[in-house]
């Protein structure tokens, strides 16, 4: 009975490397089903802002801050995919180790029977291997728990965000025309060429409201 349960541990912990890698698997594939799922909502996002930004300024900035927070959970979950296929390939690398350090025993104990005992440079050497893979074990874990999930888009990336948008317009119409509009030649003038000076946007609103026109601009000549 006894032997028996000898041999039913071991074979657990013959095959613990083999479950932890399918498990391993098992979330990386579910990682990368959902990077692929935030990568299509970014689109819908930027399709949604694009669409409203003529008729609907605040639903098109809320799809610009729904597509920043989509973005940030992408990363997080890329960095996640990283460390997961990390970790896989280190629980590989030590079943080797595991099973290249069997062998190297096995030829340990033929040696033995020869110079008649081992030597502590061995054991010394299997315990600092094993030390190290624990540590990395853990530092991986670690990192992985250190994750912020609930940092929101910063107001300065969805502005330049719609800034980049104006540009787009901007071009599209001067190659769709061939002529740049006489308001946006004064526009575009420094404040001394078209007779006077503007003054900094004073709040946040008129900033979002000048971006926003800039946006129905670009929608107007596509």
């Amino acid at each position: 009975m006894w032997s028996w349960f000898g041999g039913s541990a071991a074979q657990k912990r013959k095959d613990a490397p083999k479950n932890a890698i399918l498990m391993l698997r098992e979330q990386l594939d579910m990682l990368q089903k959902r990077e692929k799922h935030l990568e299509n909502l970014m689109e819908e996002q930027d399709a949604i802002a694009r669409k409203n930004v003529t008729s609907n300024k605040a639903a098109a900035k809320n799809a610009l801050r729904r597509k920043k927070v989509h973005e940030k959970n992408l990363e997080q979950t890329t960095a996640q995919i990283v460390q997961l296929e990390q970790q896989i390939y280190s629980i590989e690398a030590a079943n080797i180790n595991q099973e290249t350090l069997k062998a190297m025993e096995a030829a340990g104990a033929a040696m033995a029977k020869i110079h008649g005992s081992m030597t502590l440079d061995t054991v010394d050497q299997t315990m600092d291997t094993l030390r190290e893979q624990h540590q990395l074990s853990t530092e991986i874990a670690q990192a992985i728990t250190s994750t912020n999930l609930v940092d929101q888009p910063d107001e300065a990336d969805l502005e330049e965000e719609l800034e980049g948008l104006e540009q787009e317009a901007m071009d599209e119409r001067m190659l769709n025309t061939g002529t740049v509009p006489v308001a946006d030649q004064l526009n575009r003038l420094p404040p001394a060429a078209n007779g006077e000076i503007k003054s900094k946007p004073q709040t946040e609103e008129e900033d979002e409201e000048a971006e926003l026109e800039k946006l129905r601009a670009e929608m107007a000549m596509g």
